[in-house]
């Protein structure tokens, strides 16, 4: 099993040249924290020590001794809560919050390379901060200032963590079966009965209290999702008694042995205030999935983060074995030879470092669109980069998590044999990734979203802004005095064809034939991805001809990624064009008893 290097110069690169990131610091927000690039240089290096040193060790045993629940107490993986000690005493946690709550108020860029190095050294350690990140940006959109005052500060520190209560048994992705129950009570509170699973960090040993944010209906509530109000019912009250949320027990799972995904009971009288779980409301009655909605949005961001570095890592632990691993002799040797040297093998790498590189790279120019849009001074200018961000939050989510299946499953090809052996810790990867497509929304769900919402609502208008601007960076390389960068540009060119060709056809469907622009939705966001990833890899391409001599190697090993991407990923855009714009009618064929 190899050791975890994060790629900071990579992240540096991405940050500077795709992400903005001197524009970013420069706005006062941000220069007011003592946000700069050389404040990012250095965050990005300590927190490489600290996942390479702290967290990556772990990532194995967490697999081999997963957490243990027992009488409603669940026992983490051995060294995970010395690990979370070491986390929040590094203020890792408040790293892009505000400082009037403890905070460091640095951009969510920076923020989005170290959590990318948290999810790449262990996935199931940063769960647990990630949920916390969700809880934090909802109170500060929806909470009053008494529940700012109360549990900002201890969330932001990490003292205490906090989680997401949404899915119950009968309720899954349809939100609007939700049937916990919030009982008002004389005192302005309410009191809690239902049961909530697939909890992450439900319950576990690391914090001294837990946070739950609750999705549950007022007893005059209407039915669907007008009906539900969102809560906040700590585990451990105020006044030190034991709240009435109780850990019924915790999954089993494929992969991320060591989260503990629990499944909680509110109301069962198991705790020391009587029965129902003592709550407040946050925000006002029947808008919970709008202000839970916040926390989604920032998890599925975060899940995004979760498939870069996922990629990254299934592609180190695969690097290493090629380079290691002596088997047969490659075409035109005459002995046998270490795998790197094997032209499919190779072939395998490059895709994995260019789906690693590319998904990076959009995820952290996202991140720099979402920066602008807090910070900028002109509203219309905000409201813009906004928009943009929230465009591209579900392609960051679907592309990204859907690029780490392929990648760790690459990861085990690479190996042979021994990458389906355990042991290598390959096979790892491959389990972890596959939860990454389903929660905090499918990739369906995310294509969806960016089908109805993002797409359809305003005639493909923010789809076709991005597309001139990828038409603008086709048109610089176009212009290269370089093969290469003519054939990128001639990839692009023939991507974006088949961006237009769909975004029309989705407009046209959405409004005549909804059945037939949903069909499509997930074969768009993967175009979108590819596509909007092989941009950033262009901008790379452009960008590395600025770096100084002394980077030579890495600005090399840069331009060859993105051509490699752009010669063969991006042709995957046409085939997805066909399957939206032509496959329609095949999809819906079979009647539904057919199956």
């Amino acid at each position: 099993m190899s050791d975890y290097n994060a790629p900071v110069r990579d992240m540096m690169f991405a940050l500077e040249h795709l992400a903005g990131l001197a524009e970013v610091c420069a706005l006062p927000v941000y220069a007011q924290a003592g946000a700069d690039v050389e404040t990012a240089a250095a965050v990005l290096d300590e927190c490489a020590r600290f996942t390479r040193e702290q967290l990556a060790p772990l990532n194995w045993p967490g697999d081999q001794q997963p957490s243990t629940w027992e009488q409603g107490a669940v026992r983490t993986t051995p060294g995970f809560r010395q690990a979370y000690a070491q986390f929040t005493q590094g203020g890792w946690q408040g790293l892009q919050h505000p400082p009037q709550y403890g905070g460091q108020g640095l951009p969510k860029a920076i923020g989005a390379a170290c959590n990318e190095m948290l999810n790449s050294a262990n996935l199931s350690f940063a769960l647990c901060p990630l949920l916390t990140d969700g809880a934090i940006e909802a109170l500060l959109t929806a909470g009053s200032e008494q529940q700012k005052a109360e549990y900002l500060p201890r969330l932001v520190s990490g003292e205490w963590t906090g989680t997401m209560n949404l899915t119950e048994p009968q309720a899954g992705s349809d939100l609007s079966l939700v049937r916990t129950r919030a009982v008002p009570q004389p005192d302005g509170t309410y009191r809690l009965f239902g049961q909530k699973i697939y909890i992450t960090y439900g319950e576990h040993d690391m914090a001294d209290n837990i946070v739950h944010l609750v999705l549950a209906r007022l007893p005059d509530a209407p039915p669907g999702v007008k009906g539900i109000s969102l809560f906040i019912a700590p585990k451990v009250l105020s006044d030190g008694r034991r709240n009435d949320v109780w850990c019924a027990s915790i999954e089993h799972k494929l992969g991320i042995k060591a989260s503990p995904t629990a499944v909680l009971l509110y109301g069962d009288d198991h705790g020391e205030v009587g029965p129902g779980a003592v709550a407040e409301m946050v925000g006002q009655p029947g808008r919970g999935l709008e202000f839970m909605f916040i926390m989604m949005n920032a998890a599925r961001y975060a899940v995004g983060m979760q498939g870069v570095g996922l990629s990254e890592r299934a592609y180190q632990q695969a690097a290493e074995y090629a380079r290691q691993r002596v088997q047969s002799r490659p075409p035109g040797g005459k002995e046998s030879a270490v795998i790197v040297h094997h032209p499919d093998v190779r072939r395998m790498l490059m895709t994995m470092r260019a789906l690693a590189e590319g998904s990076r790279a959009l995820a952290l120019y996202a991140a720099g669109l979402h920066d602008l849009g807090i910070g900028e001074a002109d509203a219309a200018s905000r409201a813009g980069h906004t928009a943009a961000y929230e465009f591209l939050v579900p392609i960051v989510k679907g592309f990204s998590t859907e690029a780490s299946l392929e990648a760790a499953s690459l990861g085990v090809q690479v190996h042979g044999g021994m990458g389906f052996i355990e042991e290598t810790g390959a096979a790892q990867h491959y389990r972890d990734a596959r939860i990454l497509t389903i929660y905090e929304g499918t990739t369906a769900i995310q294509a969806n979203d960016l089908v109805g919402r993002k797409t359809v609502r305003d005639d493909g208008a923010l789809a076709l802004q991005f597309a001139a601007q990828v038409r603008a960076t086709q048109e610089r390389l176009a212009a290269q005095d370089r093969p290469s960068a003519r054939a990128m540009a001639a990839r692009l060119g023939e991507a974006l064809q088949a961006l237009e060709q769909v975004v029309g056809f989705i407009v046209r469907a959405g409004a005549e034939q909804p059945a037939a622009a949903y069909a499509g939705s997930v074969p768009y966001l993967m175009l979108c991805g590819y596509l909007f990833a092989a941009w950033q890899m262009g901008r790379a391409w452009l960008a590395s001809h600025q770096l100084p001599a002394e980077q030579a190697d890495f600005a090399q090993a840069k331009r060859a990624t993105a051509e490699f991407f752009c010669a063969h990923l991006l042709p995957r855009c046409g085939a997805l064009r066909d399957a939206v714009v032509s496959g329609a009618d095949s999809v819906m064929a079979l009647p539904a008893e057919a199956f």
